[in-house]
């Protein structure tokens, strides 16, 4: 008789990214950067209409310090600052855009009542 084991995949390592990338605003930023590629701050918030400039700030950095986003400033007036995915946001996008498009694809549950109540 063989004593079957059961191995664990450890998540540590995984847990920071995924407490970025599973918020609303990170998938729509990447999302948005892959888009149009190289963004402006306010051309992100333009086209992500609805976000705050504290929420698209701090989920910038957030992706920024997970590795999905690179910034770069321009020394100039007025300063310039712009927003671009790096290797990892642009294969993070590719494997959610199917996501992002079920999701577009589905009706909004404003609109339609549950097809099952509790």
């Amino acid at each position: 008789m063989t004593k079957e084991t059961h191995h664990e995949a450890c998540v540590c390592p995984v847990e920071g990214i995924i407490d970025v990338i599973s918020k609303k605003w990170a998938l729509l930023i990447v999302n948005s950067l892959g888009n149009h590629g190289t963004l402006r701050f306010m051309e992100i918030s333009e086209d992500l209409h609805g976000i705050s400039p504290k929420t698209l700030s701090d989920t910038l950095k957030k992706l920024q310090a997970e590795g999905l986003v690179t910034r770069e400033s321009f020394p100039c007036i007025p300063p310039r600052v712009e927003y671009t995915l790096t290797d990892d946001g642009l294969e993070f996008r590719k494997i959610t855009l199917p996501v992002l498009k079920w999701a577009a694809r589905r009706p909004s549950h404003k609109d339609h009542p549950r097809s099952h109540q509790a």
